[in-house]
């Protein structure tokens, strides 16, 4: 009967395996366990921490990382630091721009409307512009939901609706990114040139762009200086964020993973960066100034409207084409 008994024990031993050891802990928070080489494990486990990688057979030296420690860091610095700074930059030009609507007022022309059109915008560059505008809409929307939708969004929507919206987000946001690149090599074709440091720009800061003062109109060629400012932001802000973006999109490409993890911040910083730009020029293309948005819809603006705005370059297109379409 009692070899029965240790026999069944060892079969039952050999099936289950071996009973679990019991965890202890050992020098603060380092896991050990109950075995004869407890004095070296606390050591072994602190370097699996620090990001010693060790060796798997037939693998990448990579994968032999166990614990990628920087990723605690990162998660830290993107909720942490970059998303308490990125909300409150956001909520204080959103208050800034509302401010000074309520101050300044919208900017009206001043001898109203004449009724006179002139040819702002070609077809081709509307096309440019909202190539390149729509896709940043659409990127900034969903990217600002992956930076601030669990705190936002998700309490008000639930997780299930929630995950759903951000899984369909992502896949726009990648797929936006391409149309955003193309708008940028079209808008730098199309008005790099017209984008460049002339006399009048000095004259466009010295008289705050007459935004601040009514009857202020400081001369300008085809962009001002604002608006060459914002031309330049897109495109040099807008190409960073292009290269790190495509990083992510196909990770490894360009470094391991902490450097992908060091891009991300990038990215998400910068892109910030460039909603705040986004946010002034919307405003002043739609409720801060009459006469503007006609621009990038139908391509025509009042010629009282380009005179106070563009007076060189209004003067330019009279001189070489007297005739244009009024």
């Amino acid at each position: 009967m009692r070899l029965a008994i240790i026999l069944a024990t060892l079969l039952i031993a050999i099936i289950t395996g071996p009973a679990p050891l019991r965890a202890e802990t050992s020098d603060g928070d380092i896991p050990s366990a109950a075995r004869s080489d407890q004095v070296t494990l606390p050591d072994t486990w602190r370097a699996i921490r620090q990001g010693e990688a060790g060796y798997i057979g037939g693998q990448p030296a990579s994968r032999g990382q166990l614990i990628q420690s920087e990723g605690e860091a990162w998660r830290a610095a993107r909720n942490g630091k970059l998303a308490v700074w990125a909300g409150w930059l956001l909520i204080g030009v959103t208050a800034a721009i509302a401010a000074f609507y309520v101050i300044r007022g919208k900017i009206k022309m001043e001898g109203g409307p004449s009724g006179r059109l002139i040819l702002r915008f070609t077809k081709v560059e509307r096309i440019g512009h909202w190539l390149t505008a729509g896709s940043f809409l659409v990127l900034g929307v969903t990217g600002l939901n992956n930076l601030f939708g669990r705190w936002v969004l998700e309490p008000v929507l639930g997780k299930t609706l929630f995950s759903w919206l951000t899984w369909a987000g992502k896949w726009l946001h990648n797929i936006s990114g391409f149309f955003f690149m193309a708008g940028l090599v079209v808008i730098f074709w199309l008005w790099a040139k017209d984008n460049l440091w002339d006399r009048y720009d000095w004259g466009w800061i010295k008289g705050g762009g007459g935004l601040l003062k009514e009857g202020v109109h400081p001369p300008a060629a085809k962009f001002n200086f604002g608006q060459k400012t914002q031309f330049w932001m897109v495109i040099l802000v807008g190409t960073l964020v292009s290269s790190t973006g495509l990083n992510l999109l196909y990770p490894f490409t360009l470094g391991d993973i902490h450097a992908m993890q060091v891009m991300q911040l990038i990215h998400a910083a910068l892109a910030v960066v460039m909603v705040l730009f986004i946010l002034g020029h919307i405003y002043i293309g739609t409720i801060g100034m009459e006469g503007a948005s006609t621009a990038v819809t139908t391509g025509y603006v009042d010629r009282e409207w380009a005179r106070e705005h563009h007076a060189v370059w209004v003067e330019e297109v009279e001189k070489n084409e007297p005739k244009a379409a009024e």
